[in-house]
């Protein structure tokens, strides 16, 4: 199964895609982890996109359809994969379209995970406190939040126009979301 999960920083995004991950089998690819793992490497790449990330701007669209492409050549992804950060602009839901065909697959659903503006921002700056993350100020997630909200956020309705869209409510229970989410997949597989 081929799937991406949106939903703003801070929404579970990760968590939930880790677990659907494991019980779909298939692996849970995360821009963000890759990022992070590159500046924390003291890559060419995480050199690249370390002041991109810490201002809370994205990064540009050639340099991360580079690295999902590359990525989703790796062997474990052939039969599926779930997409964490990734799309987040029309020119990337484009380009995954493209490297998708060229395999002559398609995505078989996005999943997107609806949390109010104040509940995201109350759990990044405890996010923040706990895994001292230079990323998650006050600032920077107001920032985060208003370049999804312009950038990313309309990639929702696209997919809705393509019949792929589940919306789901981000919020309570990590376990509760999950059931939400599966509970979603399911009623789109019967």
């Amino acid at each position: 199964m081929r799937l991406i999960i949106l939903g703003p920083p801070g929404a579970g995004k990760g968590t939930q895609a880790a677990r659907i991950a494991g019980e779909l089998g298939v692996p849970a690819i995360s821009t963000g982890d890759i990022f992070r793992s590159n500046i924390k490497g003291g890559t060419e790449l995480g050199r690249k996109v370390a002041d991109i990330l810490a201002a809370g701007r994205y990064v540009p669209d050639s340099v991360t359809n580079e690295i999902v492409a590359d990525r989703l050549a790796q062997p474990d992804a052939a039969a599926g994969f779930l997409l964490d950060g990734y799309p987040r602009t029309p020119d990337q839901v484009g380009a995954l379209d493209q490297m998708l065909a060229a395999d002559g697959k398609s995505l078989d659903h996005v999943l997107e995970l609806q949390v109010p503006v104040d509940v995201v921002v109350e759990r990044l700056l405890k996010r923040a406190q706990i895994e001292g993350r230079a990323d998650d100020t006050e600032d920077v997630v107001r920032e985060r939040l208003a370049v999804y909200t312009r950038e990313t956020e309309p990639l929702a309705a696209r997919y809705a126009e393509r019949g792929l869209l589940r919306t789901v409510d981000g919020t309570g229970d990590v376990d509760d979301v999950f059931a939400r989410l599966m509970g979603a997949l399911r009623a789109t597989a019967a």
